[in-house]
């Protein structure tokens, strides 16, 4: 039976688990919540026949392994994430419902609906007689919100002797999937000054927010969207009191780069930026860097896209991909060289919305039929 075929015929059962997962809060922070949908998810695949590894975390919720056999070496690593933005209790106050063949709740798309897409993606693998289920290495990680602190060792490692890599972080609309994804940067500027009265003897001040206002205009002036380039100011605080000369001040900063020559490139920017002063007396500390490295297109890269463009005319759909400022897990694998096809998840859209997140079940068993076929498809016949 066709695969997608196949999956249409278990999509209740597809939608019950999906609600089961949205209706269990699983903040980056509520490790309990986490650690609930892992549970689930390791009993589901368990089922299935697969092997589960649990790596334990004090703080951070639990990390996932799920591959066919312990010592199998598969070469397709796909990666998910269990954790959400939103806090514990939000899934009481806005449970899972569907209208009009839309899905909503929190982490509906990002990414509570993948999590079931890869299940049944090997599933109707398995159940249809094809072996390629036994060529996946998959990873549910619970930090990824966060920059993965505890699960980004895991990926890199992962991803060191696999030949593909299959993030599964919401399909686009339009039949799209993610080639491309902006590195980013973030950095704290703290500014020392001297405090006075600013009536009695302002004189005696050198103000700290006088001085941070200048780098923050020399910071806003380096944005170039043309090229790919974002710097922001998101975040500035500073001073006392109105009457008193700031003696200190500090800022964050968002960066987004197209590639690494721009990320070398702008973090020498920021560094001239923060040692050049413009009001005397006052001291400047920078901290921070690059957190999460570009996800670059490349000729290894388009390779796959062919592959799933293939998998994709199969199915009557025809893939498209596009790039994205947001970060994923995608540029730990990229990183590590491993060509990365990243929004190979079911179409949804609004990620991180209070009340529009969704997702399209209308194209949920077609979405899912992709990845099981693009799994075939880089699976060498024995």
């Amino acid at each position: 039976m066709h695969l997608e075929k196949r999956l249409e015929n278990q999509m209740p059962e597809m939608k019950a688990l999906l609600e089961e997962l949205v209706n269990t809060d699983s903040n980056t922070y509520d490790k309990e919540g986490v650690d609930k949908v892992g549970a689930l998810l390791k009993n589901r695949f368990e089922q299935l026949g697969m092997y589960v590894h649990t790596h334990r975390e004090k703080e951070q919720g639990n990390n996932l392994e799920v591959k066919a056999e312990r010592e199998s070496e598969p070469r397709i690593l796909i990666v998910a994430h269990m954790d959400t933005v939103f806090p514990k209790g939000t899934a009481k106050e806005r449970p899972f419902e569907i209208i009009d063949d839309q899905a909503y709740g929190p982490g509906v798309s990002d990414e509570k609906s993948s999590h079931v897409a890869v299940l049944y993606a090997l599933k109707v693998l398995k159940e249809s007689g094809s072996e390629a289920y036994k060529n996946v290495h998959v990873i549910f990680n619970s930090d990824e919100e966060i920059g993965s602190p505890t699960s980004k060792p895991l990926i890199k490692k992962a991803a060191a002797d696999k030949h593909y890599s299959l993030v599964v972080e919401s399909g686009r609309p339009g039949d799209a999937v993610v080639s491309e994804r902006k590195g980013v940067g973030r950095f704290d500027i703290e500014v020392e000054g001297k405090g006075a009265h600013a009536g009695v003897e302002p004189e005696l001040g050198r103000s700290a927010i006088n001085e941070l206002a200048h780098k923050v205009i020399k910071l806003q002036n380096l944005n170039d969207y043309e090229s790919g380039l974002s710097v922001n100011v998101g975040l500035f605080n500073g001073g006392t009191s109105s009457n008193t000369v700031p003696p200190d001040a500090d800022a964050k900063v968002d960066v987004r780069v197209k590639d690494k020559q721009q990320a070398k490139e702008v973090t020498k920017e920021i560094s001239d930026i923060a040692d050049e002063d413009t009001v005397e007396g006052t001291t400047t500390h920078l901290e921070g860097g690059m957190a999460q490295p570009p996800m670059e297109k490349t000729e290894e890269t388009e390779k796959l896209l062919e592959v799933i463009r293939e998998a994709g005319k199969e199915l009557g759909m025809s893939i498209k991909d596009v790039g994205t400022g947001g970060a994923s897990d995608a540029a730990y694998t990229a990183d590590e060289g491993v060509p990365t096809i990243d929004g190979m998840g079911p179409l949804g859209e609004y990620s991180h919305s209070l009340t529009e997140e969704y997702v399209d079940l209308t194209t949920f068993a077609k979405r899912t039929a992709l990845l099981a076929r693009t799994i075939q498809l880089l699976t060498p016949e024995e």
